[in-house]
């Protein structure tokens, strides 16, 4: 069970293509955003599309499946754990970021 204390595994869409960033240690990051949708019904029952999005990281090895099979609009499926972080801006605001490390990726789209 203790595999499954930080794990996080969703499918969905890339809403752009892909940001891939070589670093000067030589190891390569790929960034970018997938949306969720769940769909269900209100009180009123009219069908509502709840969209959620998702910042994705990838390194290495992963990061190169990334910048080479997938773009804008294309389904994936990501396997991963939650990260927190924050940084300061030049502005000295202290911003938070949430996002998921992907360590598994699945190519679903054609």
């Amino acid at each position: 069970m203790s595999t499954l204390r930080n794990k996080v595994q969703l499918i969905g869409n890339l809403g752009n293509d892909p940001e891939i960033v070589n670093l000067e240690s030589g190891k390569k990051l790929a960034k970018f955003s997938i949306a969720t949708n769940e769909n269900y019904k209100n009180n009123n029952g009219e069908r509502i599309t709840d969209t959620q999005w998702h910042n994705v990281v990838a390194w290495g090895k992963t990061a190169e499946l990334v910048e080479n099979y997938v773009a804008k609009g294309k389904e994936i499926a990501i396997e991963g754990k939650l990260t927190s972080r924050s940084y300061e801006t030049k502005q000295g605001e202290k911003r938070y970021i949430t996002e998921i490390v992907c360590d598994e990726l699945l190519l679903l789209s054609k």
